[in-house]
């Protein structure tokens, strides 16, 4: 993926990925389908004025977590009041994966410091149209969706697309 494809695509919504889908609603409303949450819940109005990262992922996913450390770096490189990432954990195995306890310890052991929707019936997952894990979603400080990358291996595509959202005058 080129750096000019994803900063193209900082001006329009955007995907990068091998087989991607059609475009998935461009807003942050969708995160209010989570039937739980671990850690604060986040609201709309709590996200105003930031630039926001939901990263769909599921705690058995091995790409899923080779991602995770280049987004505790952005998660640690900018402000709160700058930038913040939802997680989205939607299960792909349909029992112990929905257990409450599962994912609390399992966000512990990851030491995910960002608040995460629990999407047990997939209903954030459809709305945004995901079809792998991890997606990522970037949206605007307006809450527009900009970029969605999906699968691993796309660090600097992510980074990249952050830091251009965040810095926008």
């Amino acid at each position: 993926m080129k750096r000019s494809a994803v900063l193209a695509g900082i001006l329009g919504s955007a995907v990068f990925a091998r087989g991607a889908r059609a475009e998935a609603p461009a807003d942050l409303r969708s995160l209010n389908l989570a039937s739980g949450w671990l850690g604060e819940r986040v609201t709309l109005a709590s996200l105003h004025g930031r630039v926001v990262l939901v990263d769909v992922f599921t705690f058995e996913c091995s790409n899923c977590t080779d991602v995770t450390p280049n987004l505790k770096h952005l998660y640690g490189a900018y402000s709160r009041a700058q930038f913040e990432i939802v997680g989205v954990h939607t299960p792909e195995v349909p029992r112990y994966q929905k257990s409450l306890n599962y994912l609390a310890r399992q966000a512990r052991l990851a030491a995910l410091p960002w608040p995460i929707a629990i999407d047990n019936n997939h209903r954030i997952w459809d709305a945004y149209q995901v079809g792998a894990w991890p997606t990522q979603l970037i949206f605007d400080r307006g809450g527009r969706l900009r970029v969605t990358i999906i699968g691993e291996g796309q660090d600097r595509d992510v980074a990249t697309a952050v830091h251009s959202l965040v810095t926008a005058a």
